[in-house]
């Protein structure tokens, strides 16, 4: 049994500790903002925030065993009434298009700044929602 704290809530999970905190998110807890993408660490889709930097949750360096007194934060812990500048931004300039990489871009942004992969193509509308919250700076992201 370990607990972990997710979006200020902390939970017992009675699972294998090696168990990626991807699955535990999603499979466990029922928080299936985080996604799937490749289970390499490079697109991003799987980003969350431990304490408070955005890392990708499909590695095995946050494996269950390995998240005591770690904070977590998800998309639905955010801001659970889609409140965050980079939401409101998001939805301000239609960046979504099929939508399944970008609770892992905005958790990207808001815990780094980094870029992620995203096949469907949005990152001009990306870079001008980035910009509106940061000033006119895009904040980086990939074909900017």
């Amino acid at each position: 049994m370990y607990t972990i704290n997710v979006n200020g809530t902390n939970y017992n999970v009675n699972a294998d500790g090696n168990t990626p905190l991807l699955w535990v998110l999603r499979d466990i807890l029922g928080l299936t903002g985080t996604k799937y993408g490749c289970g390499i660490e490079v697109c991003g889709a799987c980003t969350v925030m431990i304490d408070g930097q955005a890392e990708r949750s499909c590695s095995d360096d946050f494996s269950l065993s390995k998240l005591a007194g770690r904070k977590i934060t998800t998309i639905e812990g955010l801001s659970p009434n889609r409140t965050h500048p980079l939401q409101l931004a998001w939805i301000a300039h239609q960046v979504p298009q099929c939508g399944y990489c970008q609770s892992g871009m905005i958790m990207t942004h808001a815990g780094s700044g980094d870029s992620n992969l995203c096949v469907c193509g949005t990152y001009q509308r990306m870079s001008e929602a980035l910009a509106s919250v940061n000033g006119g700076r895009n904040g980086g992201g990939n074909g900017n």
